[in-house]
């Protein structure tokens, strides 16, 4: 890997290769039908940088190592800004900052406000009401004897966790408005592959006021008894709401209506799907599926679980969560702007290029990965640990903007995961049963993916 932050007149430079496509959209039915195939195949063809066509603009794509370890950079971070691919959302909120479109001083900033409250810290010692949570979930939407809507399921129990830990309240009755506008936002506004006339339906045009009430319904709730958790108890909600009491530029009054859901809109797909998806890869699996069961049944065998290691009580699962966040990733690419002129890898960019840099290249690529489209569990203990290769693994992102709820993610995932196989007896609709998938808003199960609840095991 090598970057060259400035151009100058010794660079010698390559010229940068165009993938064939179709006539006025160019690439955007590959990139809709499978981002993360189009492009590894594209890197495959044409190296670590190409360029593409969407709906009639041009971006050039960075992939590969190469790009992931770029990302992590001085030269990266100098290089790259987020703003422009995010402006879209910001204003359909009508508001002037958000985290993912931050850069400089304000990402700093706000990432500081918002850090405690998106961190695994705003969990400590509630381990037991989470799975609580996960319970009552359990409970209300995964019957013994019916077919379960994975997906949808999941986005109920993602909404309920989100709201009671994050924010103090489960708006389950929001969960379609959100879906809905996340889709529309996401898709037209943001990864820019769907036309913006769709912003004119008028199912978008209610779900997104909808979510509006939502915010300016939490805004509302926090005033009216802004004092009502103690300071070690306080959330995601008082972090944001004290900050713009305080004054903070960055969290004026027009910017609440969209921090105030962001946990919803940053949550909701992403988690959904990934759950959605390790179930798939598990049950596919029943050697994988069997250790699991002996992993979380050790876990709850006393109840109430202890805090402390939790992770290292179910390697297995663990190791079975970062293989499906591999094949599976919702950060297939991170959307990025020139910041100005520079060299990476021979190819020249220009100030103001939109960039998509592929991070999830490398999960498909042999050479890191043995068998890589091969579920293997045990990729991820020594001496094997190939996921520890340079820019070998990044289903959080890379650089200044990783996700900032990483460590919260890691957690929610396993203790829903652990409940959810420790509960049920679960099954594919058929042993043979091949996984569909759908790309928009992010990358996951179709809806239509559905599991059989045979019965409780627990």
């Amino acid at each position: 890997m090598s970057a060259t932050a400035e151009i100058s007149d010794n660079i010698a430079t390559k010229t940068t290769p165009k993938v064939a496509g179709l006539p006025l959209i160019g690439n955007t039915l590959d990139m809709a039908k499978d981002p993360a195939k189009f492009f590894v195949d594209c890197y495959r063809k044409h190296g670590p940088v190409f360029k593409i066509n969407i709906l009639g603009k041009p971006y050039k794509v960075m992939g590969g190592v190469e790009a992931a370890t770029f990302m992590g950079t001085r030269e990266g971070k100098e290089c790259l800004r987020s703003k422009e691919f995010w402006q879209g959302l910001v204003k359909e909120f009508d508001a002037h900052l958000a985290l993912p479109g931050a850069d400089g001083d304000d990402h700093k900033e706000m990432r500081e406000i918002l850090r405690h409250g998106y961190s695994k810290d705003a969990i400590k010692g509630r381990y037991n009401q989470l799975l609580k949570i996960t319970d009552g979930s359990i409970e209300r939407d995964w019957k013994p004897g019916t077919k379960v809507p994975v997906l949808q399921a999941f986005q109920f129990m993602v909404t309920d966790q989100l709201g009671t830990i994050l924010t103090g309240s489960a708006p389950l009755e929001y969960v379609e408005d959100i879906r809905v506008t996340i889709l529309n936002i996401l898709n037209v506004l943001v990864t820019r592959q769907r036309p913006r006339f769709l912003l004119l339906n008028p199912a978008y045009r209610k779900a997104k006021q909808r979510v509006f009430e939502l915010g300016d319904k939490m805004r509302a709730e926090y005033l009216a008894n802004p004092d009502a958790r103690s300071e070690e108890n306080r959330n995601l909600i008082d972090d944001i709401m004290q900050a713009n009491l305080n004054g903070s530029h960055i969290m004026p009054d027009h910017n609440l209506r969209l921090q105030l859901v962001a946990p919803y809109v940053a949550g909701l797909d992403t988690v959904a799907n990934t759950t959605a998806a390790i179930t798939y890869t598990v049950l596919k699996n029943p050697d994988v599926l069997a250790r699991i069961h002996a992993e979380v049944d050790a876990l709850f065998a006393d109840g109430d679980i202890d805090e402390a290691g939790l992770m290292k009580k179910i390697p297995v699962l663990q190791a079975a969560i970062m293989e499906t966040m591999r094949l599976y990733p919702i950060a297939v690419a991170q959307m990025r702007c020139a910041n100005k002129d520079f060299v990476f890898e021979g190819h020249q960019f220009h100030e103001g290029e939109m960039i998509y840099i592929a991070t999830c290249v490398p999960h498909f690529m042999e050479e890191l990965y043995p068998d890589p489209y091969t579920f293997d569990v045990d990729r991820y203990e020594k001496p094997r640990a190939e996921h520890r290769q340079t820019g070998a693994y990044s289903p959080y992102g890379r650089g200044p903007h990783t996700c900032l709820g990483k460590s919260l993610a890691e957690v929610q995932l396993a203790l829903t995961m652990a409940r959810l196989f420790y509960r049920l007896d679960l099954s594919l609709e058929s042993p043979d049963y091949q996984l569909k998938t759908k790309t928009a808003p992010t990358p996951g199960p179709a809806m239509s993916y559905k599991l059989k609840v045979n019965g409780y095991r627990n």
